[in-house]
Order: structure tokens, then sequence, then C-alpha cells
């Protein structure tokens, strides 16, 4: 298998693409450190992991909180020795405001979540990954971090900064045999997105929507994008680093670009009626 004798952590591991790119990594050897804040998704999610018959543990913490990128570390090498593997995954966005309408408060917590946890997981995590003789890191990006999209300005922000700060950690750490790279997903059906359709008018009226700016005309699954954060997170990809992979059905060369005021079957997020909602990866 891929992953035997391999430990990952992934944050964001108790729903969605953590979750399943948690499940995927275990199928093929790997133990898996899960970090998250919610205990009681934490605590399925490793029991699902292990009823199938992989090894996992759940580590309770915030990923924009330094001490708590340190201790899950701490947690992998003293739980299974070793550390090889960090899926960079969890995340927040606030949708349906501009700059201007942006708070503070949300313009930190966007950074926060979604930018400053890849590098305080990746700082305390280069070292140990580097004692096992290199590894790999997958950060979390989004289209939105290769084009921009309206409405979710801090988003773009911190998605643009991962694309680009991916790209400078492949270069610092390539001579530790260590490679970074990101995905950019399109729509996937995650906690997240349902959420947010709810909060647009609901998923039986959104849902078609979101897959028409796909020239696929679908959202991907969960599975899908786990299975290219493996493809880099594996040997098969020893000599990939510092990419941005689209996992997007076609969105970003397509004519119906989700970015794009071409899309005139996109909801305008402007004049939705719901107004500052903040929607978090768990």
């Amino acid at each position: 298998m891929r992953f035997d004798n391999k430990v990952a952590i992934v944050t964001g591991g108790t729903s969605g693409i953590g979750l399943a790119t948690a499940q995927l990594l275990s199928q093929e050897g790997a133990r898996v450190v899960l970090m998250a804040r919610n205990k009681p998704r934490g605590q399925a999610a490793v029991e699902q992991i292990t009823a199938a018959g992989g090894l996992a543990v759940f580590f309770p913490g915030d990923v924009s909180v330094a001490v708590d990128c340190r201790r899950c570390v701490t947690v992998a090498i003293e739980t299974y020795g070793r550390l090889d593997i960090l899926f960079n995954n969890a995340g927040v966005i606030y949708v349906n405001r501009n700059l201007v309408e942006t708070s503070e408060e949300e313009w930190d917590d966007t950074l926060g979540s979604n930018l400053k946890s890849i590098f305080l997981m990746s700082k305390h995590a280069i070292p140990s990954i580097a004692e096992t003789g290199g590894g790999a890191i997958v950060n979390n990006a989004s289209i939105f971090g290769l084009v921009g999209g309206s409405g979710v300005a801090a988003y773009c922000a911190a998605k643009g900064g991962v694309v680009t700060l991916t790209k400078a950690m492949a270069l610092d750490h390539a001579a530790q045999n260590i490679r970074v790279n990101c995905i950019c997903p399109g729509s996937v059906d995650t906690p997240l997105l349902e959420n947010e359709m709810k909060e647009l008018g609901g998923a039986e009226s959104q849902l078609p929507k979101f897959a028409s700016r796909h020239p696929m005309n679908r959202i991907a699954s969960p599975q899908e994008i786990a299975r290219a954060v493996a493809y880099l997170a594996s040997d098969e990809a020893s000599f990939v680093t510092g990419i941005a992979l689209p996992v997007d059905g076609g969105a970003l060369p397509g004519e119906l670009n989700p970015i794009s005021n071409r899309d005139r079957h996109a909801p305008n997020l402007k004049t939705q009626s719901v107004r500052h909602h903040r929607l978090r990866v768990p």
C-alpha cells in the first residue's frame, strides 16, 4: 500500500474533505492524527477509521493557535514515533460581503484559520518530517485562490496566500526532501457547502446553480478531492513539488467559470438576503 509505515496529520479532519482524506490514507496503510475543535465529531471520525481496520487518534485543537499546533505534532510523534505527511485542510469562509463589508475580526479569523494555520502547522511539522528523511505537505487552497471571486474578499486573500506560500515552502524545503503542493478544489459536497447553500436559499434551488458552474455539470465528492491529496502525498508524485492543482471539473478553463461574471447562472452573493454568515471547516 502507498502509505505503509507512514504517519499523517490531517487538520479539519472530522468531516468533508479532511475526513475523506484521513479515511483514504488509513485504508492505504497510514496511521493518522486528526486535528479539529469538535470533540464529538473527532471521536466519531476515529471510530469510523478504526472500525475499518485503521489506526487513528484525535487531537482537539485550534489551527490558528501556536501551542495547539505544536502539541498536535508532539502527539503524532509520541503516539506513532514519526511524521511523514501533513494535510493542511482546516479553514473558514465568510460569505456575502466585499472588502468594505468585512470586519477586522472576520478578516483576522479568515486569515488565521486558512493561512496562518498553514504557517503554524508546517513550522512545527517540518523539523519532524525532515528527521524521517523527508515527506509531503499538501495545503488546501481553492480555485478562489487562483482567480478570485466576488463576495468573499478575505477568503480569496487567504487562499491566494496559500498558493504562493506553497510555492515558497516547496523551494525552501526541497533540499530536505520535503515536497509541498496544494490543491485548488471547485465546489465540493461537504457540510461547508451545504451550509452555504442553505444560507443562499436551500440546496434544492442552489445545487443546480453550483453544478452549472462546472463544465462537468456537477459538484465533486469529498472522495474525489481526497484522491488528489493522496496522489500529491504519495511517492507517485515524487518529482512533483510547488504546484497548485485544480480539482474543479473544468471550471477554470471552462466557459462557465464559477468566478467569472460571464456565468449568468451563478447567484450574486452581493444581492442575497443572507448577510455576514461565517462557515467553518470543522
